[in-house]
């Protein structure tokens, strides 16, 4: 049984020039001890999705249903929504910086998190549970350093902080929001190797929101590829990487340097823009910057649909499933379906 299971979630900001369709029809499932990464560009509905779950977009129109342990957290109240919050569903945001209180302590912001969520703690034993979880971490001499402010931090030590945070009451399921998006590149990977290490300790179900395929290579479990609000392709991390049938997807694998993607060693940029989500255009959203369009993805959306012979590989797109992967072989069947010559 899933621990958290999403079903056509819809996420809308009402503006003066018309309605936000941040996320469009969402479904998804996470397991226990199991990473799904939620993988698109900026704007595609990936954290809009995770914070409208966890009850963090107030003025949001929010539809559909999250199920977790039995309990959607779409109908729950405030106060129960917040006894779950941070105790059994933990976030790690983007910008430890502004995630942390520049005017108080690391230890204590820690220690009062525990506090919060378990009155019956004292100040003394959650000091301790604080200097415990950054020795966790990784942060050396904890007994010191829980006495320092944010400033006296490094970018990759907030960070593990904020990781320590979130793991200070044994979650169930974490909720990684672009964790290594401001780390320089040794930092991204000691950072997503310690979360993947805890992970495996606590048996922690993860869901890792990121723009870049590449961060999740070695981490997640299953991917969830997102664009204008929806999700176009979710396969195992295998799949996705070696066998991508949406051309998004394939787009994405081609802007990371090295991958088999890119030809001759040059990255192959998406073209365009994202779409407004005021106004989504037709059929496929992907079709104005999409090399493969025929009329049917403009005339009207594909449904997600399994690949045949995939197991779990589901892909929104209209292009025949035989039409897979990176190699000239794909390349020619999906351009003829799209009714172009082959090259």
């Amino acid at each position: 049984m899933s621990l958290l299971e999403v079903k056509d979630l819809k996420v809308g900001f009402p503006t003066a020039d018309g309605l936000v369709q941040a996320v469009r029809g969402l479904s998804f499932s996470v397991d226990p001890g199991r990473t799904l990464a939620i993988v698109g560009e900026s704007g595609s509905g990936k954290t809009v999705s995770t914070q409208a779950i966890l009850g963090l977009l107030p003025e949001a129109d929010i539809s559909g249903s999250a199920v977790f342990e039995g309990v959607d957290l779409l109908r729950l109240d405030e106060e129960r929504l917040r006894r779950i919050r941070g105790s059994e569903i933990s976030v790690i945001f983007q910008d430890p910086l502004t995630s942390l209180h520049p005017l108080y302590k690391v230890g204590w912001q820690i220690a009062e998190m525990i506090r919060v969520h378990d009155p019956g703690v004292g100040r003394a034993q959650a000091r301790r549970r604080a200097v415990e979880l950054l020795g966790m971490v990784g942060i050396s001499r904890p007994d010191r350093r829980v006495d320092d402010y944010p400033h006296q931090f490094s970018g990759g030590m907030r960070q593990r902080a904020m990781i320590a945070m979130a793991l200070a009451l044994n979650p169930k399921l974490v909720v990684a929001d672009e964790p290594t998006t401001a780390l320089d590149a040794t930092v991204q990977a000691q950072i997503l190797d310690l979360i993947a290490g805890l992970q495996r300790e606590f048996d922690i179900a993860l869901v890792l929101i990121t723009h870049d395929l590449g961060v999740v290579a070695g981490v997640a479990d299953e991917v969830m590829v997102m664009y204008a609000g929806l999700p176009v392709e979710r396969a195992d991390r295998r799949t996705i990487y070696y066998r991508p049938h949406h051309p998004y997807t394939k787009g994405l694998l081609e802007s990371i340097p090295g991958s088999t993607g890119a030809r001759q060693g040059r990255l192959r940029p998406i073209p365009g823009q994202p779409p407004s989500m005021i106004a989504v255009p037709s059929g496929c959203a992907f079709h104005p910057r999409c090399r493969y369009a025929m009329p049917v993805c403009v005339a009207e959306r594909p449904p997600l649909g399994r690949v045949t012979g995939d197991g779990d590989h589901a892909s929104a797109c209209w292009l025949p499933h035989q039409a897979i992967g990176l190699g000239e072989e794909a390349e020619a069947v999906r351009l003829r379906a799209s009714g172009a010559e082959t090259r």
